[in-house]
């Protein structure tokens, strides 16, 4: 038994892929031979009859339905779907955009009408067995997460939430004389007072707000909801028994310290415990850019793999809500908008090579195991217009091997030895 898989990252997909562009035509033929082809669906799509929420993931990212077809055109047949942009036009966007997905025939994970249909895994029949999806997402609103169904109550639609603890180490005094600050203030007041009426629980050590402190050496730790994990193991466990390839996607943009493009302790730790489980291979993504590559107990863990499309500057229609932000009006359009926000492409997301650098990840999965990885560096086109921008194309030799480098970089501190050859990369697995 052997199941091919190919994975890309993000594909924030707002305008057509053109049929008879000669790059989509190459990747279409690159994924076609794949038995398994995921990518992350970070969009909604409906035809703008939804209310927006009051915030968004960044952008209020959607699109038309027929989007759709050109992603399953190019080749894709498995969907995550537990994003932080899955709500941004509400739990009717949702459903809309899964009622389209399912018009379309798409195997989707990681959103539902509840908590369990969020978590459900999904699973591909293939000529070799079935592969399974399990989709999460720890970066979003309380919100975005799905509700659980009670024999009294409905549940909620939204997603798959992983949740996570944040906590700040002090040495005790340093504890001592924060807490000396804030008593000058009131920052803290509705904190204080919400714990002394019962709609708050108590933290251990200090918190302010939402932030919290214990005494210890000085730094910051994050953790992963247990019960969210516990709860997720079970779809794992499901997964098991019922396919023979369980492939976990976590859509996470938190970061560790100051550095974008290393992963937050909880998600690491959590990739480590989906592996540990019987997980086959992490798929990573969310920050939009590149993170490392791990191989851990000699499975793959992919950080974070990129964007495979992002046009998050081509939305065809935001909310008022959005042009609030930039002191703008019913007047402007959504071109306006995104100026702003980028100050005439010079910074942010726009400005940033990186954003627009990615990859592709292939490798088999027999009886279990898996022996290599083929790694396709891609160029989404940084320096085109905004019309073009944000397109794949597997990159030439030259900045191919400049990705790949990097990748090597970044994947350097897991000790993962990254073969670069013609402008491809390999990790073999033995």
């Amino acid at each position: 038994m052997s199941i091919s898989i190919v994975a890309t990252g993000d594909s924030l997909l707002t305008q057509r892929l053109p049929r008879n562009d000669k790059a989509c035509l190459t990747l279409k033929q690159y994924m076609e031979d794949k038995d398994v082809r995921f990518t992350n669906f970070e969009l909604q799509v409906h035809d703008f009859e939804v209310s927006p929420s009051a915030v968004s993931g960044g952008t209020w990212v959607a699109a038309r339905p027929p989007v759709i077809k050109d992603l399953n055109w190019l080749g894709f047949n498995m969907y995550a779907c537990a994003t932080n942009h899955a709500l941004d036009w509400g739990q009717d966007g949702l459903l809309t955009t899964l009622r389209h997905l399912d018009e379309a025939e798409c195997i989707h994970a990681g959103a539902g009408h509840n908590l369990a249909e969020a978590c459900q895994p999904q699973y591909l029949d293939v000529p070799e067995g079935r592969a399974a999806l399990i989709s999460v997402c720890s970066t979003g609103k309380d919100w975005h997460m799905a509700g659980e169904q009670r024999p009294d109550t409905l549940g909620r639609p939204g997603i798959n939430m992983l949740r996570f603890q944040t906590i700040h180490y002090l040495p005790e005094e340093d504890i001592a004389q924060l807490k000396k600050i804030i008593a000058k203030t009131d920052v803290n007041a509705r904190r204080m007072q919400l714990e002394k009426e019962g709609f708050a629980k108590p933290e251990a050590g200090f918190a302010i707000g939402n932030i919290r402190f214990e005494p210890g050496d000085a730094g910051t730790v994050t953790t992963y909801n247990e019960r969210d994990a516990a709860r997720i193991l079970k779809a794992i466990q499901e997964a098991k028994r019922q396919a023979d390839v369980v492939l976990l996607s976590h859509h996470v943009h938190e970061f560790k310290g100051s550095k974008k493009n290393a992963s937050a302790d909880f998600a690491r730790d959590f990739a480590h415990f989906c592996i540990d489980r019987g997980v086959d291979a992490y798929l990573g993504h969310g920050p939009h850019i590149l993170r490392g590559i791990e191989i851990y107990k000699n499975q793959p863990i992919f950080y974070s793999l990129g964007d495979f499309i992002i046009q998050n500057d081509s939305v065809e229609r935001q909310p008022a809500d959005f042009y609030d932000i930039y002191g703008l009006g019913s007047l402007n359009t959504p071109s306006d908008g995104f100026d702003a926000r980028s100050h005439n492409g010079t910074t942010g997301l726009a400005a940033n090579q990186k954003v627009f650098e990615s990859v592709m990840v292939s490798f088999n999965v027999t009886a279990g195991r898996i022996d290599k990885v083929d790694i396709v560096p891609l160029s989404l086109g940084f320096e085109k217009q905004r019309s073009r921008k944000g397109r794949p194309m597997i990159a030439g030799p030259a900045h191919g091997e400049k990705i790949l480098q990097d990748l090597q970089s970044l994947s350097a501190e897991y000790h993962t030895n990254i073969q670069i050859e013609n402008g491809r990369g390999s990790i073999d697995l033995h």
